[in-house]
């Protein structure tokens, strides 16, 4: 039986949970992805096949992760090949797939076969019709996935409409250490992290928002929600209007800020690798994760100490699934939606949550859609190991927002360049 911290658990790491029947995920029975007669042909045609995964590289253990979770399966099990290629940044992927649109190199001339994208950069493709697709509802573990969830069937509020496949869900957060803190002097709020500041001067900073940086992105979009009323606002089409009126309040909070900043707001951390190391170095005193096992996979990754815990605030906290999506021409289709098919198989989504592994990461699917008593066990048994690192499951869930329109992402990013930055 499945204990009731399991269901609290759910209710973070799945964000929105339905209710829907088992199903048999063989194929058998639903249609096939474009471009093939059954899945049995796409099994066939991916035999032998290399997958060229381009993804985010920034992480010795989500690499490790990767490595062993899928690549060991997929040659065991389907012989083939899993290539991982690390990126900089997502949208070298995207820039690469646009100039071979530009080239003119269609059918599965192209170079990539399966992209983790977010939700801007799927919106870019997307629009430019450059995936393939659509696919995701075709593939067998797809079952397994509560499409009817708005906040997995719009990313960054727009329609997946079957271009793009769950991998797992995320939620912006924080890190402490709790041999230098106690839980109880902890912030909850932005308002209450801004008194903070004011009172521990040169003891916190943020990631500097931009391209490759989406966490300092959506570290500024959070407060924006909070100072604005609420993020409820905010959802659905872009709205130029909301933006103008709250910015300028925006600015002058984050600029108020910055004499008491690290080195006083002179300079920012450029990504979440610096800032690990400004907390390991016990430079500053907060860092922040998106990961549901908390601090606990960057713990074992040896990045920040052992006594790191995690913590959330109490609202306007960010929240969403990421994906992977196959540009339109890609060379092994059948490889990247074997891979697909397998990031959502249900024994793979238990490691992916499990400190230990490395990710981190929560649910992709509807665990309520699971029926195999030994698949329900080891999802069961992946939930209760996230151990003292992680935040206050109930607190999280609390706190959760979906993102807004992808619009917003470079607008934030200018401005608070110009604003405060520049400033």
């Amino acid at each position: 039986m499945i204990s009731k911290s399991f269901f609290v658990m759910l209710a973070l790491v799945a964000l929105l949970l339905g209710v829907f029947g088992g199903a048999l995920a063989d194929g058998h029975g639903m249609d096939p992805p474009p471009g093939f007669d059954s899945w049995d042909a796409v099994v066939a045609a991916a035999d032998g096949a290399t997958v060229n995964w381009y993804m985010w590289g920034g992480s010795d253990s989500i690499n490790g992760f990767v490595d062993e979770t899928y690549g060991v399966p997929l040659m065991e099990e389907y012989n083939v090949t899993l290539n991982r290629v690390p990126l900089a940044d997502t949208v070298d992927a995207v820039n690469q797939v646009l100039s071979e649109a530009e080239a003119g190199i269609e059918g599965d001339g192209g170079t990539i076969d399966l992209i983790w994208i977010n939700g801007e950069n799927f919106f870019t493709l997307k629009q430019a019709e450059l995936l393939y697709g659509p696919w995701a509802e075709n593939i067998p573990n797809s079952v397994y996935v509560n499409w009817d969830n708005p906040a997995l069937n719009q990313d960054f509020g727009r329609p997946v409409d079957g271009f793009e496949s769950p991998w797992g869900g995320a939620q912006f957060h924080y890190i402490y250490d709790s041999a230098r803190m106690s839980a109880d002097d902890l912030p909850r709020s932005n308002a209450e992290l801004s008194d903070w500041i004011a009172m521990n001067p040169g003891r916190f900073t943020y990631i500097a928002p931009g391209p490759g940086a989406f966490q300092g992105t959506r570290f500024v979009k959070q407060v924006l929600f909070e100072i604005s009323g609420g993020q409820s606002q905010w959802v659905g089409d872009f709205n130029q209007e909301l933006y103008d009126e709250h910015a300028p309040a925006l600015w002058d909070l984050l600029n108020s800020w910055e004499e008491n900043l690290w080195r006083g707001g002179e300079t920012y951390p450029a990504n979440i690798g610096e800032l690990h190391e400004l907390f390991a170095n016990g430079e500053i005193d907060f860092t922040i994760t998106q990961r549901m096992a908390g601090a606990g996979p960057d713990i074992n990754s040896g990045l920040i100490p052992p006594t790191s815990r995690a913590f959330a605030f109490d609202s306007n906290l960010v929240g969403d699934f990421n994906y992977v999506a196959i540009p339109y021409n890609a060379p092994n289709k059948a490889a990247a939606l074997i891979l697909a098919n397998l990031i959502v198989r249900p024994d793979r989504q238990a490691r992916q949550i499990v400190p230990e592994y490395g990710l981190g990461m929560g649910f992709g699917i509807d665990i309520s859609r699971v029926t195999d008593e030994d698949q329900v066990a080891a999802l069961e048994e992946a939930a209760n190991s996230l151990g003292e690192a992680a935040a206050d499951p109930a607190r999280l869930a609390g706190a959760l927002v979906s993102d807004i329109a992808a619009e917003y992402q470079a607008l934030v990013e200018g401005d608070w360049e110009a604003n405060v930055l520049q400033n």
